[in-house]
């Protein structure tokens, strides 16, 4: 007699490797897709800024201003294409990959190859307490916390407050800070050559406009873009990694898999913020295989209903957890000051 077959296994909720072979199959990106998202981002982005030159020509600057925060938004998405560049998951080629990415890098002030490369070291080290510092959220656990002078808590404090970290921070990172390769000032030529280069290029195209249009005119229209889009970036890269029960693990007991699939979130937003911001909401997927493309993150989810409450954050706790910044080893999860001082008098 011929035996039944055994059902092919599947993989479960919390099978984090399964998962990974699993979402395999959506990693191959559509080339006419990829230069259509392109348009549909960059076109309305230079009428939004051209539109904004004229209503500050004729006076109407707090037109200029509100169509900021639109223009903002496509800025956001331009960077969402270069970070799908850098992971090479954008084109099928990396050649189209990379000369795309350090293209829109010069518009998102962003060095690709740079970055790129601080980026490949977040994802390889994402969650891991002993490898912590470059191109994440400086997070410190309780015990760290308690050891640093009285200057340092300060600093900390400071570091983590929503001021500085969705204020200052943002225009400090993007328009100051990415002028160098802070972090790999000392790691060969490649750093450095990505991020002058960029610098160059940025300065020709802004000397250009201000020759045009005037320095004035110029500030107005592409400061507020350019700010507001990086508060936007900053505050979608800490919704991905800061809430209360992401993960972290010292080096013994950290995963790859399972720390991409539970130490990353599934930000809950509304269909136009969505678009706006190419999916990266769903960081888990992302995180868990970043070869597929922010276009096609939306059907896993639809594919794949099980991955729709890991880690999953909406807008209000979003809100909520601007104020979790220790790291309490024992209850395994993120908490805040307050949080600290109950416990210490307990």
């Amino acid at each position: 007699m011929q035996q039944d077959k055994a059902p092919a296994p599947t993989a479960g909720p919390m099978d984090a490797r399964a998962w990974t072979q699993r979402l395999l199959r959506y990693r191959e990106p559509s080339n006419w897709r990829s230069i259509v998202e392109i348009g549909i981002s960059i076109v309305p982005l230079a009428a939004l800024w051209v539109a904004m030159w004229l209503f500050y020509r004729y006076g109407f600057w707090w037109v200029t201003l509100l169509l900021s925060i639109p223009a903002a938004g496509f800025l956001v998405r331009l960077f969402m294409i270069q970070h799908d560049c850098g992971h090479g998951s954008f084109f099928r080629h990396r050649f189209l990959n990379d000369w795309t990415g350090r293209a829109l890098g010069v518009l998102t002030f962003t060095p690709y190859d740079f970055w790129r490369r601080t980026h490949a070291i977040h994802h390889a080290t994402s969650g891991n307490l002993e490898r912590r510092g470059i191109g994440d959220i400086d997070t410190l656990t309780v015990n760290e916390y308690l050891a640093l002078s009285r200057w340092g808590r300060v600093k900390y404090w400071l570091y983590r407050n929503p001021v500085v970290m969705f204020g200052i921070g943002p225009a400090y990172m993007f328009i100051i800070q990415h002028r160098l390769p802070v972090g790999m000032m000392r790691a060969g030529w490649g750093p450095w050559l990505s991020t002058q280069a960029t610098n160059a290029v940025a300065a020709l195209i802004a000397g250009l406009l201000i020759w045009q249009i005037g320095i004035g005119a110029f500030l107005l229209v592409h400061l507020p873009v350019t700010i507001l889009a990086a508060t936007m970036g900053v505050w979608l890269f800490y919704v991905q990694h800061q809430f209360e029960h992401t993960s972290w693990e010292d080096n013994t007991t950290w995963n790859l898999h399972e720390v991409a699939l539970h130490g990353s979130s599934h930000y809950v937003l509304p269909g136009v913020l969505r678009w706006f911001t190419a999916n990266i909401g769903i960081h888990h997927v992302h995180h868990l295989c970043s070869r597929i493309p922010y276009y096609r993150l939306g059907r896993v989810l639809r594919e794949n209903p099980e991955l729709n409450e890991i880690g999953r954050v909406t807008m209000w706790e979003s809100v909520k957890a601007v104020r979790l910044v220790l790291w309490d080893e024992n209850a395994k999860k993120l908490i805040s000051f307050r949080d600290m001082r109950k416990m210490q008098r307990a």
